[in-house]
């Protein structure tokens, strides 16, 4: 017989239990009391699930997931849909005094201390890829090329992604496959036909990105990502099982509606 000590909840149990906490941050204290179990029984439990759900990738259709960033690139290619990317922010706790990399983690935008997550989603809002976490003072493009968007669509398929300003240079880099929104020619003294083409353009673009930041609204449902107060070790793990979890969730919504 093997050794060691045996899990007291079931495998059913500890799933739920850390889907609880991903849900609604319930603390550990909390999930002790429900379950019937010792505080290290539940933290034991949420760190051995976390990761696995993580692991599991973003549900597009039933079998099918997306785990990499290339494999979202290949999809958006075989399919000729759009794909959004966005970078949204989690608020963590604030580093120790005296710790050389404190300020790092402050974000230049909000100026709180944060991490940031590169997020892609469909045309449709639905989420295909969460980036794991870097901290809150690198910004957007580089955050983008570092996950290796530049070389994926450089020498890839050709797809449209759709970015926001804080992306501009991509567009050159990946021969037009990210699209920016619209520059201005004119900062000063601009014509009245000017203004008026250029807000419409400006809103025209910004009906087709809206759709990520209801994919990135979706995943701050979840209480765990709103605002990240366990230890930043764990944060990417909770981000993309969160994804996972939401866009499987999204991939059942809509199968009653197609069969419909």
């Amino acid at each position: 017989m093997g050794a060691g000590a045996k899990h007291q909840p079931v495998f059913v149990d500890r799933l739920l239990a850390t889907l609880v906490h991903l849900r609604h941050a319930t603390t550990h204290d909390v999930l002790t009391c429900w379950f019937g179990v010792d505080r290290s029984t539940i933290t034991r439990a949420i760190g051995e699930m976390r990761p696995l759900l993580a692991e599991r990738g973003c549900t597009i259709s039933p079998g099918v997931r997306l785990r990499t960033l290339a494999e979202v690139v290949d999809h958006l290619g075989a399919s000729g849909k759009t794909g959004i990317i966005d970078g949204t922010e989690i608020r963590v706790r604030r580093l120790a005094a005296g710790r050389t990399d404190r300020d790092k983690f402050i974000s230049g935008k909000s100026k709180q201390n944060a991490v940031k997550t590169m997020t892609v989603t469909g045309g449709d809002g639905r989420v295909l890829f969460c980036s794991p976490t870097q901290q809150g003072s690198c910004a957007d493009i580089t955050h983008a090329r570092q996950l290796g968007l530049v070389r994926l669509l450089a020498g890839g398929p050709a797809v449209e992604i759709l970015a926001d300003a804080g992306c501009q240079g991509l567009g050159a880099q990946t021969g037009g496959r990210v699209v920016t929104p619209p520059h201005r020619k004119f900062k000063k003294n601009a014509p009245d036909w000017y203004e008026e083409m250029h807000e419409r353009q400006r809103k025209a673009y910004s009906s087709r990105r809206i759709r990520v930041e209801h994919g990135i609204a979706h995943l701050k449902n979840w209480r765990a990502l709103a605002r990240h107060l366990g230890r930043r070790e764990h944060i990417s793990d909770t981000v993309q099982a969160v994804a996972a979890l939401l866009s499987h969730q999204q991939t059942a919504d809509l199968a009653p509606a197609r069969t419909m």
